[in-house]
Order: structure tokens, then sequence, then C-alpha cells
């Protein structure tokens, strides 16, 4: 689970590559224009486990609040800090792993999935849909990486997304979820602002 949230939280960098579906990129660019409109974030969220024979195998609740580039993530004591510069993970326990976004970049994180925005280290294409949801394909091109592939349902009528399936080499699956999503929240600043003082005395901060 820690891992599934690091890999929610771990922006807004998009460059079109050749092996990129146009028709693809015209639905991420009308999500992402819904999300640069909004002025605050906050999105109920569900993570299901799902085992390669098709087994579930847990479901836990997140929050993710957005502002701009800088985000929040919790999950029960679990939680990831954004602040623009900066990512803090804090393992629920005694320990803080802080990176920069420079070094997260190439990871999913709220902006990218919430935003349908992509780096060029991804890959992506838009599959049949007859229904009511667009399902867009994303595949890492360095393979090295933990995860196989990420299937994006983004709702046709709202232009926003629904959730995503996120394939590990294993073929085990973690569903992400949107439960409801509000466009209009208003955040506080020093939301996103790591303070060392809320978490327990002895935390060590690894960077």
């Amino acid at each position: 689970m820690k891992y599934s949230l690091l890999l929610i939280a771990s922006l807004m960098s998009f460059s079109v590559i050749a092996q990129n579906d146009p028709a693809a990129k015209k639905v991420l660019d009308g999500v992402g224009a819904k999300v640069k409109a909004a002025k605050g974030i906050i999105a109920n969220c569900q993570l299901i486990s799902i085992s390669s024979k098709g087994k579930q195998t847990g479901t836990k609740a997140i929050t993710v609040s957005m502002k701009g580039e800088k985000y929040v993530v919790k999950q029960g004591k679990l939680e990831v800090i954004c602040d623009g510069l900066n990512v803090y993970s804090f393992d629920g326990d005694k320990t803080i792993t802080k990176t920069s976004v420079a070094e997260s970049n190439n990871s999913l994180n709220p902006q990218k999935l919430l935003s349908g925005a992509y780096d060029k280290d991804f890959s992506y294409k838009l599959l049949p849909t007859p229904g009511k949801f667009h399902e867009i394909e994303m595949k890492p091109l360095d393979t090295r990486k933990n995860f196989a592939k990420v299937n994006l349902f983004i709702d046709k009528a709202k232009s926003s997304i629904a959730s995503a399936k996120i394939m590990d080499k294993s073929s085990n699956v973690t569903e992400f979820k949107i439960l409801n999503m509000n466009f209009a929240a208003t955040l506080a600043d020093n939301m996103f602002v790591f303070n060392k003082s809320k978490y327990p005395k002895d935390v060590e901060i690894l960077d």
C-alpha cells in the first residue's frame, strides 16, 4: 500500500512525441484544461488492490488535495506532501523521505492522474470505448519502471478522470477510483507546507 500511495503521489510537463495518439491527446487536453482552471481540488478516492488471479486483496480510502502544482495525499497515517519544489513522503511511522519534484517527475502523481498530463516518458493511445468513458492506455517507455501500464477512464460528459487501473509487472492491479471531486475547493496555502513538528518527535528525514 505504501508503494501504491507513492505511485499515486510520487506535473504538468507534457511533451508530445511521435508514439502518442492525437485522439488521446485531445481528450487529455480537455481534462487538463479543467484542472488548470480550478482554484483548488479535493478528491475522495479508493485504492483497490487486485491480485494477478483477479482476487481483491484490500481496499483503502485516500484523500487528494491539490492547488496548482502543490498537493497533499492522505491514506490513514500515510501522507505525501508536495510544496511545489519538494515531495515529503511519511511512512506512517518514523520515516519521511524527501525528494525534489524534478526527481519524482517520472512517476505518477495526483496532477498527472487527475489532469491527464504526462511527460515524455510515457506513450498513450485512445482505446475503442462506446460507453460513457474514454479509455486511454498509457505505458512507460522505460521498461525498468516497476509498473507495466496504466489505463485511464475519463468521463466523456465531465472531462474528468473517473478511475485508473495500474498494472505492475506481475499483473497485480491497483485500481484508483474517484468517488467524488470538488473543483472549487478553498485550500489554505499552509496546508502544503511541510512542518516536521506535526510528526513524531523521533521521525527521521531521508533525502
